[in-house]
Order: structure tokens, then sequence, then C-alpha cells
């Protein structure tokens, strides 16, 4: 055997006494691992976007929300709201109750929005996060598009009364939406979203929610109750009861500035 040969073969027993040969295999699983990662993130995404569809249409569609709200102190605010709302990306909110308020109406366009009072001459521009009423942000009544405003990855799963949940974690996209970050449990079966966390810019913990009284509304079982706890406040929560969804053809003008003077 020549000496270079010889020279081979010791460097090949230092490797497999150090170990560095076996570790060769480990090395390539974590080249694997990021291809991993994303089917675990498109899949995800894909219960995300079937749990919107539960919630509402893809379609053009109208739908009647009444808002009751509770405080601490057992004071109670009730609110009527009428949505249009066409392709997650265009909403018109009108307030049909209180009398005081009715001829309200908010604007979304994407992630933009505008609220229209009859006694103002132009829109004001307003945010997501805002309070609408109650526990309710402007962005809970006018964009519930999770798949188009978070990136998911599955957080674990969870068995809940024999159904089996997948348990998401939603980061914002950018800090335009409605909330930075949610906590999300999906039905793996059906996709029928259970109960959500929502958490500020700073991690902290604002509200809970849980999607509530199943019905067929627009020829699908959807969630026609929503309750909505603060989580800073004890005993302070908002109930979201939906009703008399339908679908609609939404020409695109409704949803300019210039329209809403004629909607009612």
């Amino acid at each position: 055997m020549s000496r270079n040969s010889v020279k081979r073969l010791n460097l090949w027993a230092c490797l497999l006494t150090s170990g560095i040969v076996l570790a060769l295999p480990s090395v390539t699983a974590l080249a694997q691992q990021p291809g991993a990662d994303q089917a675990d993130d498109a899949y995800a995404r894909s219960i995300v976007e079937k749990a919107d569809l539960v919630r509402f249409p893809a379609e053009g569609f109208q739908v009647d929300i009444v808002i009751n709200t509770k405080q601490s102190d057992s004071q109670s605010d009730l609110r009527k709201y009428r949505v249009l709302s066409k392709g997650n990306e265009n909403t018109v909110v009108m307030v049909t109750e209180p009398a005081s308020e009715r001829g309200q109406i908010i604007l979304m366009k994407g992630r933009d929005l505008w609220v229209f009072m009859p006694e103002v001459s132009q829109p004001v521009r307003i945010s997501l996060a805002q309070r609408l009423t109650g526990q309710v942000a402007n962005g809970d009544l006018a964009r519930a598009n999770f798949a188009g405003d978070y990136h998911p990855k599955v957080l674990r799963h969870e068995t809940i009364n024999g159904e089996n949940y997948v348990v998401m974690e939603l980061t914002a996209v950018d800090r335009s939406v409605t909330y930075q970050k949610v906590v999300y449990w999906v039905n793996q079966k059906n996709a029928w979203p259970l109960k959500a966390e929502f958490y500020s810019l700073s991690n902290r913990l604002l509200k809970k929610c849980s999607y509530e009284d199943f019905r067929t509304l627009a020829g699908k079982s959807r969630p026609t109750r929503l309750v909505m706890e603060d989580a800073l406040r004890s005993g302070e929560k908002s109930v979201l009861e939906y009703s008399e969804m339908k679908l609609r053809d939404l020409p695109d003008k409704i949803f300019t500035k210039e329209y809403l003077k004629k909607l009612d």
C-alpha cells in the first residue's frame, strides 16, 4: 500500500473517531428543513383561508349585525349595522341604530378606512385597530381577511370536546392591520373557527373571541354569534349577532368615497 493511501486511511479513521462523518446525515437533514417549514406554512395558510370562507362568503354579500356591549358596571349598549362586502378588500359598514348615528358609514378599500358622517363634508381617515364600539374594532367588522393580513404558522394540535383543532399563530404582515398577533383555534376537519386571542405590538393579550352558534347563512354553516371579551378589564364584553346574510351582486362603484352619500 502506498504512503498516500495509508495517509487517507488514517484520515478517515480520525474522522470516524471524532464523529464528524456520523454527523453528516444531520447536516443533510438541516439542509432539508426549509422545505419542511415551507410545507407547514402552506398547510397553515390553507387552514386559515378555509376558515375565512367559513366566516364569510368570497362573493359579494350583505349581512346585518347587532352588537350588544356589557360594561363591568352592568351598563349595556346596543348598536346595529348593515355590512356590504365584496372579495375581502371592499367593505361598507352602515350604522342603522341608534337613530342619532344613522347615516354614518365606514368605507374600506384594502386596508384603508374612511368614515363618512352626514355633518362632515369630507370622509375622515381612520384605522382598522381603532375602537368601533365596546370590544369591537373597526377591522373586526370591516375586514375579516386573516389569510391576507397575517403570516400563519402551526403552534400545536389540541383535542377539545372530542374534536381535533389546529392552533396557529398569526403574525401581522405590517402595522396597519387590526391586531399584531392572533392565536387562532380552527377545527382540523371542517375549518370551523373555535376561538381566537388578539395581541398588541408589545405581545400583550388584548381580548379573546369565541365563534358560536353555527347556522346556515348564505348557503353555508357559519358562526352567527361572536363573543369578544376584554382581557384587561374583567366583565367587559361585546356580543355580535349575525343575521339576514345574503349574496349580492355589488358593483365596484359602491365602494368609493364619492358614492357614500347615495347609500341608505
